[in-house]
Parts: C-alpha cells; structure tokens; sequence
C-alpha cells in the first residue's frame, strides 16, 4: 500500500450539480499556468457541486469521524495539452467540507483552497422521486436541493452531462510558473432526470465578488449523478 499510486480511495455519491454560464473574463485569473478555459458550445461553466463522500480512506487507512461526510464546491472547467495530449480537468473556486482534518490535508497536499463549515444534508425518496438536499452554514444556511426520478438512467455520448462529469484531472494554480495535477479515476455515472431545483446559496459570501452575481442568476442546467467509487492519484507539478 504504501508504494501505491491511490492518495485517496472513497466513493462520491449523489451528486448534485448546478451550471452556471460566466463570461470567461471572470475564470482567467483563477486559471492555473499552462492549462485553457475548455467550453460546452462555446459557453464556459461554473458548477456547483454538492455530494456525500463515503467509506474515505487516506492511503488505504480510513481516519475515525472522517468516513462519510458532505461536500459542496465551486468548480470550473480546463484542459491541458501533455506532449500533444489533451487532459480534461476542473479548478476548484473553493471545496466547502464539515471536518477540519479533511481541510487541513487537501490544503496543506494539493494546495487547495478548502473551508470547514457546518454541513447537514439529506436524502428522501417519497411519492415525488429521489430528494437530495444539501445545506451548509455560512452567515445563514445555504441550500441546494434536488427532486428526481426515482431510477437512474445511463447517459448519452457527447452530452452535456458528460461533459460537466468527465473530465477527470484536477489542477491547482501555485504560482505564476507552476501548477500542480492529480487524477481522478472512476467509471461513467448514471444520471437521475431533474424534475425540479432549489437554490439558496449567497454566493459572495461563499465565493468572494467575483461570483456574487450567481445568488440571482438561474442555472443553464441542473443535474443529479449516482456516482461511484473514485481514487486520487498522487499528483505532480507542471513547471515552466
């Protein structure tokens, strides 16, 4: 285990995800060197992303109180050309968890901008489908919940819900010449059908004034993903 290339083992499981359209103005000082914006039809996507991680194991070991927990971030897509390879990545705005020990190791291993708030979720199947509901507390509760079909279905080749889940690498800007990457590895998700939404979420509160302007905007499209279970790599850094 030790020699093993797994940082992190865990499954990420229903996974609700909010698509935001933004002027790509907004995403260029967040842009980690060396990688582009990557677009859907020429829009570029925030998403807001809550989802459970579940039986989470670091380098093999599960950390007592820090098996199953919430998490909600805001996320933005890139790509990176490797020796005429493009790898398809996302950057995150911020990762939002309840358990400082989560916080304290993806900050201090990735670099990542995480932040430990109170958190709470919820997940209901009754006559109207499949309820999955996600709050945490900043100044007040911030909700995003979703109501869907009851059954997952499989989905389609080039759509836009794989677009927004495939792409399978994480980058990190860590100065002006240097950027780190890990892989996420996992198989295609199911998705569930979005029946209705909602969104509370003080967006400058969570994630500064570049994005305040998300609380009154709609999303382009909102998504429900079964998941699976997922590895993190170790990562590496791409130097100038």
């Amino acid at each position: 285990m030790l020699n093993s290339p797994t940082f992190l083992s865990a499954e990420w499981r229903k996974l609700a995800l909010a698509n935001y359209e933004v002027d790509k103005e907004i995403l260029l000082k967040y842009l980690p060197p060396f990688t582009e914006l990557d677009d859907w039809q020429g829009k570029y996507y925030v998403s807001l992303v809550g989802f459970m991680f579940m039986d989470t194991k670091l380098r093999g070991f599960g950390i007592p109180f820090h098996i199953n927990f919430e998490e909600v971030n805001l996320r933005f897509y890139v790509k990176y050309n490797e020796a005429g390879t493009w790898k398809r990545g996302v950057v995150f705005v911020k990762e939002i968890v309840p358990k400082p020990a989560i916080t304290f190791v993806a900050n201090t291993v990735y670099k990542e901008n995480y932040q430990t708030l109170p958190m709470k979720h919820k997940w209901e199947l009754n006559d109207n489908g499949l309820l999955i509901e996600y709050l945490w507390k900043t100044k007040n509760w911030n909700k995003f919940s979703v109501t869907a079909n009851s059954t997952s279905e499989m989905m389609a080749i080039g759509s836009e819900e794989e677009f927004i889940t495939e792409h399978f690498w994480g980058y990190t800007k860590l100065g002006p010449n240097l950027t780190s990457e890990y892989e996420v590895q996992h198989p295609r998700w199911e998705v569930y059908p979005v029946k209705e939404y909602e969104i509370d979420v003080d967006f400058g509160a969570n994630y500064g004034k570049d994005f305040a302007f998300l609380t009154n905007e709609n999303p382009v499209s909102v998504m429900l993903a079964e998941g699976s279970p997922i590895n993190v790599l170790k990562g590496k850094k791409i130097r100038g």
